[in-house]
């Protein structure tokens, strides 16, 4: 029974494996197991963004009044001293 193939269209990607898989004296296949496992591991730990929004407004869900905070700060410009 032959193993089973992934078949890449693109050349920028094979010519990548390929001269990762030269440079690390590894097959290929191996390249690109180890990169998409990295791949699945970095990208499974970050949160959803509908999820990360819902969590983001629960916990700053006090409304800010900026047209108030604007005005607290803000002082006249009496121009340039000459």
């Amino acid at each position: 029974m032959t193993e089973p193939q992934l078949s890449v269209r693109s050349a920028k990607a094979r010519e990548l494996a390929y001269r990762l898989a030269s440079r690390e004296r590894r097959t290929i296949a191996a390249i690109v197991e180890r990169a998409l496992e990295e791949y699945e591991q970095r990208h499974s730990e970050q949160t959803p963004p509908g999820e990360f929004y819902r969590d983001l407004q629960a916990s700053c869900s006090s409304d800010v009044d900026l047209d108030a905070v604007l005005e607290d700060h803000r002082a006249p410009h009496h121009g340039i001293k000459l």
